[in-house]
């Protein structure tokens, strides 16, 4: 381990030469990039995403994923690798990136588009394909160029990724070193030195990371952890509902940060919620049932990562529940009443179990939900299935999230959808609540520096008398 003190050792500097010479080929690749147009950088871009969108490499990195890291099922990372780049492409498509980008006459200001210059990305085990190629298909429509630092689980999928956006780099006859990988093995200590060498650093996993992204010393863009609790209100499509929280639940084993964690029921149709979250394979544990998956899940009042992004059958194996009906189902659900370290079950679980909440009435279930955020995933996103607006404008208004999904599965609408019109992503900023510095999807203009050509327009100064006149007399100022 490199010491992170500050202090000269002959591994340290050894490390910061490796980074340096990492780092300036990106630089020399950058500045070339730098003078392509904008249908050349479309280009590039169309390129790099059909290195993982091609169906024989998404299912080779699909396999590879979870051979590797053992979180998630391939079939499920196969179309999160193709809906996600599909997505993020369509966004691309439709942006500029190069040059004037606005003009405003009225203010005299005409914005244009600058890179950033080399982007470090670090980015987690549960997603090894959909989220670097999601970061280098961002910083490449700036004209910038990447080091990805991949999680050592994760790291086969992100070598296997390189050679193919390589092989289409080169077909389109861009520098392959405008988008480069940290070499194995990768440590903390490197990806620290890579992200305070790079001129913008993007994190996505763990808050531990993301707070070494924020002490870099680099700008950086790093998200919040996720929890996502959704109400169903008594008003509620009640089958649609359990279908797409269901489907929201089960996908990828839950790995994403978007999966729903909790829901919390309007009272008064809690049963008929329960029997079509049956239909949709759900099966609630008694609660002995629940005690035993809390040791398993939570042995030491944390999170289990044998348990992560694992199946049902898997999680039952490992708590000991014997059920037919429990191991064969298609996720798993506990009764919960409290939040907080003693209730761990209303926290992030990372894995297709659902925590459930009865609530009185949605003032109630506003209340619980707030709880919820207090402990875990403040600043994410929330959603709800309802047909009252006021309750969704009260969710937007008051909840300290940055995202209301609105009768959708969170896990395919979070990060962007074909029908609903937030920018494709898999990292989603958190907001001050959530410890970061945007609340947005991350997305291109993340990328970006922007220089803005400002001209002179009539002058629009104010008066005291205009601004101060109510006030004082109101006042006797």
């Amino acid at each position: 381990m490199v010491p992170d003190n500050g202090r000269a050792s002959p591994a340290g500097d050894a490390l910061r030469k490796e980074i340096a010479q990492i780092v300036g080929r990106a630089r020399d690749a950058q500045r070339l990039f730098e003078s392509y147009t904008q249908a050349a950088v479309d280009e590039v871009v169309t390129a790099a995403g059909w290195a993982i969108v091609e169906p024989g490499r998404n299912r080779e990195l699909a396999e590879l994923a979870v051979a590797d890291s053992g979180l998630g099922n391939a079939a499920d990372k196969f179309v999160k690798n193709h809906r996600k780049t599909l997505g993020l492409l369509r966004d691309l498509s439709r942006a500029k990136s190069v040059g004037v980008i606005a003009e405003y006459p009225e203010r005299g200001i005409v914005e244009i588009a600058r890179p950033v210059g080399v982007v470090a990305a670090l980015t987690p085990s549960t997603n090894p394909g959909a989220t670097p190629i999601n970061n280098i298909l961002n910083a490449l429509k700036g004209r910038n160029a990447i080091v990805i630092a991949p999680s050592p689980k994760g790291y086969r999928t992100g070598v296997r990724l390189l050679e193919f956006v390589h092989a289409e780099l080169d077909r389109v006859g861009a520098p392959r070193d405008l988008v480069q990988l940290l070499p194995s093995p990768v440590s903390k200590a490197a990806s620290a030195e890579l992200m305070r060498q790079a001129n913008l650093a993007v994190v996505t996993g763990s808050q531990a990371n993301v707070r070494a992204g924020y002490t870099s010393g680099t700008p950086a863009l790093g998200v919040g952890a996720g929890n996502v609790a959704v109400i169903v209100d008594d008003s509620a499509d009640l089958p649609d509902a359990a279908d797409k929280i269901a489907r929201s639940k089960k996908f990828d084993y839950a790995t994403s940060c978007s999966s729903e964690n909790s829901a919390i029921v309007h009272a008064k149709v809690y049963g008929a919620m329960l029997a079509e979250f049956a239909k949709q394979g759900g099966v609630l544990l008694d609660a002995a049932e629940k005690a035993q998956l809390q040791r398993a899940m939570f042995p030491d009042g944390h999170l289990s990562s044998d348990v992560t992004a694992q199946p049902v059958a898997k999680i039952c194996a490992l708590a000991g529940l014997t059920r037919a009906a429990a191991q064969s189902a298609r996720f798993l659900m506990v009764e919960e009443t409290g939040t907080g370290p003693e209730h761990p079950f209303s926290g992030e679980k990372l894995s297709p179990v659902l925590a459930l909440y009865k609530a009185d009435h949605f003032e109630h279930a506003f209340s619980i939900m707030r709880d919820i955020y207090a402990y875990q995933g403040n600043g994410h996103s929330c959603g709800i299935y309802t047909e009252d607006d006021a309750q969704v404008m009260k969710l937007g208004l008051e909840m300290t999230v940055a995202r209301v999904i609105v009768k959708q599965a969170h896990t395919f609408a979070t990060g962007g959808s074909f029908d609903n019109g937030l920018p494709f992503s898999l990292s989603m900023g958190c907001g001050t609540w959530g410890g970061n510095s945007f609340s947005d999807n991350l997305n291109y203009r993340h990328f970006l520096n922007i220089t803005r050509v400002v001209r002179t327009i009539p002058s629009d100064e104010p008066t005291v008398d205009g601004l101060f006149g109510a006030y004082r007399k109101k006042y006797r100022a």
